[in-house]
């Protein structure tokens, strides 16, 4: 069973949009978030003087589903950040508006142990897929002792669980769906039965699972081709799946080339039947036809039921 964690997080001027900081529990770690308009103010914090992980986030211009993502570290954060910030025509990167960086309570990581957590991290955001790393190839760095290795393994892990809190999922591992019905995966506490959804007369059928809260749409589900529905809503998630060829065209319907996660079954319906659409209604159980929403009704019943005893 998946143990709990307590995360502390501190709204340092006490607005939900300005610096943050992060702690997990018996963790040396010490989270910041901060926009890029509050530079000025997160360079006076004692962090950004020490060594350190630093992450900038930026929207992507080709693609809305992905931000871009540069992973740095440095000895001293601060200086660092004050460099990115310059503008682009004297080094300095403009893409970024926010930025995370990540420190030890008890300052001891030195500059070998950021190098080697730089690495582990963009080689882990390269292999996760969920943004689009500026960085370029990840350096090796092989010369730490066994026993440190270690450590930053461990310290890389506690970045991965407390960065999604803070809304940044590009290091969250993507869940992948089983083929089977009837599968569970070792590493979710739960998966769902397999959904379908058919559109005959558009010759439309897919299968989809639900996974740690993302809809996952089966790899060679078939879409419409091409959207029907207004210029709202999903259009735009449709139309940038296509040109990131997840969807290509197969016979007059669009197939998914991968398996797709979504973070509703309304968007990932909508997408199918290339029109706005109900998740909870279009999207049916393999074995029983129950709906999506009688299905998770059904659950949430059963736990009632299950506490009640």
């Amino acid at each position: 069973m998946i143990q709990g964690r307590s995360i502390r997080l501190f709204l340092v001027d006490g607005t939900p949009n300005g610096l943050l900081t992060a702690e997990i529990m018996n963790w040396t770690g010490r989270v910041l978030t901060s926009p890029r308009s509050k530079l000025s103010e997160l360079v006076q914090r004692p962090e950004c003087g020490r060594t350190g992980i630093y992450f900038l986030i930026g929207p992507d211009p080709e693609n809305s589903l992905r931000p871009l993502i540069y992973i740095g570290e440095s000895d001293d954060v601060g200086t660092r950040l004050k460099q990115h910030n310059r503008p682009e025509d004297k080094g300095g990167k403009d893409f970024w508006e926010k930025v995370c960086l990540v420190t030890s309570k008890d300052q001891n990581l030195t500059k070998a142990h950021v190098k080697y957590l730089e690495s582990l991290l963009i080689q882990s955001a390269g292999q996760i897929g969920r943004c689009r790393l500026m960085n370029g190839t990840a350096h090796e760095y092989i010369s730490l002792p066994e026993s440190d290795r270690a450590d930053m393994a461990f310290f890389a892990e506690q970045i991965r669980t407390v960065l999604p809190v803070l809304g940044l999922d590009f290091l969250r591992e993507t869940a992948r769906p089983s083929r089977e019905p009837e599968a569970t995966l070792a590493t979710e506490p739960e998966v769902s039965p397999h959904f379908t959804l058919e559109v005959p007369r558009h010759g439309i059928r897919a299968t989809s699972q639900e996974i740690d809260g993302e809809f996952y749409v089966f790899k060679g589900s078939l879409a419409r081709g091409a959207w029907a529905g207004t210029e709202r809503g999903y259009q735009s998630l449709y139309n940038q799946l296509c040109e990131d060829g997840v969807l290509t065209e197969s016979n007059g319907t669009k197939i998914f080339n991968v398996d797709q996660s979504f973070n509703s079954p309304s968007a990932a319906a909508a997408v199918v039947s290339g029109r706005s659409a109900n998740g909870r209604t279009s999207w049916k159980t393999e074995e029983s036809g129950l709906t999506y929403g009688d299905w998770q009704d059904q659950q949430v019943s059963e736990a009632v039921r299950e506490a009640s005893k």
